[in-house]
């Protein structure tokens, strides 16, 4: 429990991180990953590279110590970091190492006058509070999926039953536990974490599965992106029959259960989560009216195409409409519904005519910051407005 001196303390500090933060953290990543070499795979390098990484957990710090005494203020904030550290399995005896780096970085970046020992003893308080909290809740999930019917706790073994090419830059994976044992249930829009060597060196990331339950498989499926370490090493390299560690299904972008009609709009591989409740929407509510909305840059790169317009000859409930950003009418391809980028005009033409809709949208930063906007626009209830980062987790506005 913080003092109220320590709580004052951590409140002080919230202008310099403001304007220094993503400094403090970058000097914190360098630290903790050049000391503790033993964390390396829980982080995608990509991420530190770009920025991504840092800025986002300086905003984390920023929203933490503006609310400190008010944590239930940080409302999603908090079960998101939970449910990606579960899917990549960061565990209690991490907390130490990233704490003792954390006050370091604000000690080396601030200075000894700024960051006086009482700044320091107030933050270490003030992250021994977060990590206990996170710790705990941690702890919560990795039980309750080691309980459930078909789960398990920390790296399962799968084998790659099948891989099958979906566009010129997406393939899927169908994945089956080695052991012949059951699998855990998850809830569509969730992802799975993967454990793999490449080089001797292991890694992991977060991919989502692309399909409803069927208690057989999981499938996720992947978009090779351009450097990418990992996508291009699992569209090369992994085959089926090879077999690679999975963590338990993880995430709480995930669809609701409801007669509310179901709006799924999409931008490139942010297709896969959509997908799975795209599938499930249709199986669990007859009639449970569903507008399916994805965007791509054309043709070539439009995963499961097919799928989802059997789909809308199937079922009636199910509009479904395509925007490529470039199409070529002399092709020997389907004509989309709209060129160009996805416009509100289109949104307007598209949604259901009552906005008191369910609303889920995934895609690159930008694209859902518009999306997000126009839904609101349009009239769509921000309460009712989901969506989900691949990547660290940024600000919209």
């Amino acid at each position: 429990m913080l003092t109220p001196a320590q709580l004052d303390i951590i409140k002080a500090t919230v202008p310099l991180l403001e304007t220094g933060g993503e400094a403090l953290t970058t000097h914190f990543y360098n630290l903790l990953l050049s000391n503790h070499p033993e964390v390396r795979p829980l982080f995608n390098q990509a991420h530190q590279a770009s920025g991504a990484q840092p800025r986002a957990l300086a905003n984390g710090v920023l929203m933490y110590a503006k609310n400190i005494d008010r944590l239930e203020a940080l409302g999603p904030l908090a079960q998101q970091i939970v449910q990606k550290h579960v899917a990549l399995q960061v565990l209690p005896e991490h907390y130490p190492l990233v704490g003792a780096c954390l006050l370091r970085a604000i000690r080396e970046v601030l200075g000894a006058e700024v960051a006086t020992d009482a700044v320091i003893d107030a933050w270490g308080a003030a992250y021994g509070q977060l990590a206990d909290l996170l710790i705990g809740a941690e702890e919560q999930l990795y039980q309750q999926n080691a309980t459930a019917p078909g789960g398990w706790r920390g790296a399962r073994k799968f084998r790659v039953a099948r891989k099958q090419p979906e566009s010129s830059e997406i393939t899927s994976f169908y994945l089956e536990p080695t052991d012949g044992g059951a699998l855990l249930d998850f809830k569509p829009g969730q992802y799975l974490g993967l454990q793999l060597v490449i080089d001797g060196e292991e890694v992991r990331r977060n991919y989502s599965l692309s399909d409803a339950p069927n208690g057989r498989n999981y499938r996720i499926s992947v978009k090779r992106e351009p450097g990418g370490k990992v996508s291009n090493h699992l569209h090369d390299n992994v085959q089926a029959g090879d077999v690679i560690g999975v963590f338990a299904p993880a995430g709480d972008f995930t669809l609701a259960e409801g007669e509310r009609p179901v709006v799924l709009i999409s931008g490139g591989v942010g297709v896969t989560p959509t997908l799975a409740m795209l599938n499930a929407a249709l199986a669990a509510v007859p009639g449970r009216p569903v507008h399916f909305i994805h965007c791509a840059r054309n043709a070539d790169v439009h995963a499961f195409q097919e799928h989802v317009d059997a789909l809308a000859q199937q079922h009636p409930q199910l509009q479904a409409f395509c925007c490529y950003e470039v199409h070529d009418d002399a092709a020997d391809q389907p004509a989309p519904d709209a060129v160009g980028r996805l416009q509100r005009e289109h949104l307007a033409q598209w949604l259901p005519e009552d906005r008191d809709v369910d609303a889920y949208f995934l895609g690159p930063t930008p694209f859902m910051a518009q999306v997000r906007r126009d839904l609101c626009a349009l009239g769509v209830p921000a309460a009712q407005t989901r969506y989900e980062f691949f990547g660290p987790a940024q600000a919209l506005e």
